[in-house]
């Protein structure tokens, strides 16, 4: 259906693509992987005609017809979200709206002359927009927006007073509205809460078309691919299998090429010693020029090169008392809407609770009232002694400065901090080399994510409270994140839709429902043994 072949692409002087080829077929779910700056965003423009191969061919099958999702949502106003989803998606709505104007026309006595040829050509817009399911288009478009996590009164609402992540949900319906031969999701997962990526995840299960992704969740890209194509340093290579038997399969062909190069190296070593020994020795003249040609001969065999996880060791934390937080018969309310009424809860040291909750629940409420942003409206919320908290939020990314570097904003943060910690914290958190020097308000949403992040964790506070820390996290920060917090010795209160990090880092679990808090003493895999459901809200 879609194929590359010998491609080669440059942006500037940075190479994308050099001879690199790759296929994809009818039904295929293939997962696009690499570093960022890799090629994987540019592989979706190429296939659907924005960008240019300078070498090579990009085809796309007769017939092929591809939904695009990027997070370039473009404009969106002046209509409902179930308009707007109806509008954007492809040729059904073309369908629908020329129905109307065929339907206006023969109702108009003034084009007489013409009924004939609006009569057939009604009949070829009918035929066709039935072939598409055009008559269940407003019936599927609610139901795709209701598992985007759209209420009800949200679908009959002005899409222009949306913010930007709800118009990029919108985005996503109207291209799974489409029913296209192929879909090119471009990190949809971003911007989804966990039941959204839950519903989402089940959807694209049964697509039957072909599937391209890329996403930074690794459970999400585990469940739905059977291949991956990895891109990097200009090539791409396949792997049969989902992320996790990709990450092993390169870990064994990593191997096995650093063993080979490593065997040559050993032969090559010993050849050249023998030349050097017997050079001078006219009696072994034929055999050392025999084995200088043979050298010559060799293609040698270039060690594989290694991509590791960015690492950064933080230091412990102080020691806080037992008891971190604790709220009781707090009541909170906004309006006539109640988030908590008569709500008691603890938090003991060293405990990682994760808070689950459908959308409204009051997850975020719970976090701001103990991060001090709002208060109960009544009842008592106490923060233990020697408590050290520090809070991560999305507004946070608002707050710094737009003037300075990244490494300006890190040195001013820690004055006191060498140089060489904090390009080595930069690093571990995706800035190496000149990045280090980008401006904070040119910084994309996941750049500033990750440098709010890297300013907390460098002096790490005893209590960390997360809202949605991993939103925009490439797979590779978020696993650094994981290994470091899996080893942090203080307290932890968080909230986050990814699967793998509510896996790795919880060991208590607090879901708020309609009925009131529920707890569960184990982390988040004990949790889903225990509801028999990932989230909140999903069965």
């Amino acid at each position: 259906m879609l194929r590359f072949e010998s491609v080669s692409k440059s942006h500037g002087q940075q190479i994308i693509f050099l001879e690199a080829s790759m296929s994809v077929f009818a039904g295929e779910k293939v997962g696009l992987v690499g570093p960022n700056g890799a090629g994987k965003s540019t592989v979706f423009r190429m296939f659907v005609g924005t960008e240019v191969a300078d070498t090579g061919s990009v085809s796309v099958d007769r017939g092929v017809t591809l939904g695009y999702f990027d997070q370039d949502v473009g404009e969106m106003s002046g209509r409902s979200v179930l308009e707007e989803t109806v509008a954007g998606a492809g040729e059904v709505s073309r369908m629908a709206a020329e129905l109307v104007e065929l339907e206006a026309g023969l109702a108009d006595p003034d084009r007489f002359d013409e009924m004939e040829r609006l009569v057939d050509r009604y009949g070829e817009v009918q035929a066709r927009f039935e072939e598409l399911d055009g008559y269940s288009l407003d019936s599927r478009a609610r139901d795709i927006l209701a598992g985007l996590g759209f209420a009800p009164e949200m679908v009959e609402g002005d899409v222009g007073k949306l913010s930007g992540g709800w118009k990029m949900r919108v985005a996503l319906a109207r291209i799974l509205l489409m029913r296209p031969s192929a879909l090119l999701l471009d990190e949809p997962t971003n911007h989804l809460d966990i039941e959204s990526i839950l519903w989402l995840e089940k959807f694209l299960q049964g697509f039957a078309g072909a599937l391209i992704i890329t996403s930074h969740d690794r459970e999400f890209i585990n469940r739905l691919v059977t291949r991956i194509v990895e891109i990097d340093g200009g090539e791409m290579l396949s792997y049969t299998g989902n992320y996790d038997f990709y990450l092993r399969q390169r870990e064994l062909m990593s191997a096995q090429a650093e063993a080979q190069a490593d065997r040559q190296a050993a032969m090559l070593a010993k050849e050249r010693a023998f030349i050097e020994r017997f050079k001078a020795r006219a009696s072994h003249a034929a055999q050392v020029q025999s084995r200088v040609k043979k050298l010559d001969k060799i293609e040698l065999i270039q060690p594989p090169v290694q991509r590791r996880l960015p690492q950064f060791d933080f230091r412990s934390p102080p020691r806080s008392g037992d008891d971190v937080v604790r709220i009781q018969k707090a009541n909170k309310a906004y309006g006539s809407r109640v988030i908590y009424k008569d709500f008691s809860f603890l938090i003991r040291r060293t405990e990682r609770w994760c808070v689950m909750g459908v959308n409204g629940a009051g997850k975020s409420t719970l976090l701001k009232m103990i991060a001090g942003e709002s208060r109960p409206d009544d009842g008592d919320l106490n923060v233990g002694a020697s408590v050290k908290m520090g809070y991560f939020a999305q507004h946070a990314m608002e707050l710094l400065a737009g003037d300075e570097t990244i490494i300006e904003s890190l040195e001013r943060a820690f004055p006191m901090a060498s140089v060489g910690s904090l390009k080595n914290l930069a690093g571990a958190f995706g800035f190496s080399g000149d990045d280090t020097k980008k401006l904070c308000r040119l910084l994309s949403g996941g750049e500033k994510a990750r440098l709010v992040m890297a300013r907390l964790l460098y002096d790490p506070p005893n209590f960390l409270v997360l809202d949605e820390p991993t939103n925009h996290l490439d797979i590779g920060t978020k696993e650094m994140l994981v290994n470091s917090l899996k080893g942090y010795e203080g307290t932890m209160l968080f909230v986050s839709h990814d699967r793998s990090f509510l896996s790795e880092v919880s060991n208590r679990v607090l879901e708020i429902t309609q009925d009131g808090p529920r707890v569960f003493e184990g982390g988040y895999r004990e949790y889903v043994v225990a509801t028999g459901y990932e989230a909140p809200g999903v069965r």
